[in-house]
């Protein structure tokens, strides 16, 4: 089953650049799928810097990822990852990440986030600094 590929890079107003590492490559000399996780990751955590949220308290936890590959990749490349939210919920929210080299997504994963208090030790509701970044 062929994964039909329908991401563009002007469809996302947020980007990391990343590239990749001599350490990213597997034994079939490109960058092992493995490793786009990282990259997903590093590019998630710059994301969610924009609303300084109190971390000591409360947190966003990654709950599942769902990743879809399109394409291989090989060292040296120089990515961007595109982020935006595509779903929120009450106490949940889905970033669509996509991997992108020279404008063609190579990589997309879907993460679905889950707000937390770790005073309490339980979900919350969504934070309002997500519902306000979002005119929610």
């Amino acid at each position: 089953m062929k994964i039909v590929n329908k991401f563009q890079i002007h469809d996302f107003s947020f980007f990391h650049d990343v590239n990749t590492r001599f350490s990213d490559v597997d034994a079939f000399n490109h960058i092992n799928n493995a490793v786009f996780l990282s990259y997903f990751e590093d590019a998630r955590k710059i994301f969610f810097e924009r609303w300084s949220i109190n971390l000591e308290e409360r947190s966003l936890i990654v709950a599942s990822i769902k990743i879809d590959y399109f394409d291989q990749l090989r060292h040296p490349s120089s990515l961007s990852v595109g982020q935006k939210i595509i779903r929120i919920g009450n106490k949940s929210f889905d970033i669509l990440s996509v991997l992108f080299y020279n404008d063609h997504s190579v990589c997309a994963a879907t993460t679905t986030v889950v707000c937390y208090d770790f005073v309490s030790q339980k979900t919350v509701l969504v934070f309002d600094e997500i519902k306000k970044d979002l005119n929610i």
